[in-house]
């Protein structure tokens, strides 16, 4: 039996259709799946979801953790259950067999990347960014905000982009649960702080915003302070949700970042079928992500930047 286990990460039931969609492709290749939600980020529940399967005898497990560092896999180690890690690393174990999800590396740098070309930041023609950062949780948060900030952070330590707030650490920057609302209410507070305006004030020419989800709530702040897409800073995000991809449609958002779920699918079904015959999954990097234990053997799939440039192919 393989149990897949899901929850939310941004309030949006976008993961609640992904779930229910791997389980129908799943069955459909003739496996027996048994689905599982975990609540609303109840991490209780989800640990003991796993023990229970694990004492059932289940052929693998495939898992999207709620908290990475604080899942137990002690029960399906001592079965030796496969393990499948899906979107969030499950961290601090070796009894995980595969991680599959996007690269999230390669998503940070696109972000910071196009928040460069776009500002072209000079040190004689600075411009102003402020910096968001995920859930402190969440483990893809940290890879997500590395990577930007390699492309980025030369720049800032030469002054051609200013950080007015001050805030650019992980402490300083996240937003506890990728919640929409303290997204907003973070941005209401550096617009009051910095004094940045939409019609006088500071300029505020950019926002790196690891995902929609913060997006959304960074925008919804701005339009209450006079933004229009005519004086809206250059905002990044991803996960190409339909509030975000209009956002992009009207010049509220710049960019976000589409990640197919077909290819995802694709990779979590190859690897179930390769468990299943006791064979080796295909992977396609093992030395990217480390889970605190080992390098882990994984599949990632390609992100791909999406603005308006492009965005009638998501329409």
């Amino acid at each position: 039996m393989l149990t897949y286990h899901f929850y939310f990460h941004c309030k949006e039931d976008r993961w609640y259709h992904e779930g229910f969609e791997l389980e129908q492709q799943l069955k459909s290749k003739g496996f027996n799946v048994e689905l599982f939600f975990s609540g609303d980020a109840d991490i209780d529940l989800q640990n003991r979801q796993i023990k229970r399967l694990a004492d059932s005898n289940v052929d693998a497990l495939v898992i999207d953790s709620i908290d990475g560092n604080a899942l137990s896999l002690k029960d399906a180690k001592a079965k030796s259950i496969p393990v499948i890690s899906y979107d969030r690393l499950i961290t601090g174990t070796d009894a995980v067999t595969y991680y599959v999800f996007f690269d999230n590396q390669q998503v940070g740098k696109i972000q910071g990347q196009y928040l460069i070309d776009k500002l072209k930041p000079t040190v004689d023609d600075p411009k102003n960014i402020e910096i968001f950062y995920g859930s402190l949780d969440d483990k893809n948060a940290l890879f997500f905000y590395e990577e930007a900030m390699q492309i980025l952070k030369p720049y800032i330590d030469s002054g051609a982009l200013v950080v007015k707030s001050g805030k650019i650490s992980p402490n300083e920057t996240n937003v506890p649960g990728w919640r929409t609302d303290l997204a907003s209410k973070r941005m209401d507070e550096i617009l009051d702080t910095v004094g940045y305006g939409a019609n006088g004030g500071v300029k505020l020419d950019g926002i790196l915003s690891p995902a929609d989800c913060l997006s959304v709530g960074i925008i919804f702040t701005l339009k209450k302070k006079g933004y229009t897409p005519s004086n809206i800073p250059v905002i990044t995000g991803q996960d190409a949700t339909a509030e975000a991809l209009q956002n992009v449609k009207e010049g509220y958002q710049a960019m976000t970042i589409y990640k197919s779920r077909d290819d995802l699918h694709d990779a979590v079904i190859d690897m179930v079928r390769s468990i299943s015959s006791g064979k080796n999954a295909n992977i396609n990097d093992t030395t990217t992500y480390n889970n605190g234990v080992k390098d882990m053997d994984s599949f990632l799939c390609t992100p791909e930047l999406i603005d308006r440039s492009n965005l009638a192919k998501l329409l």
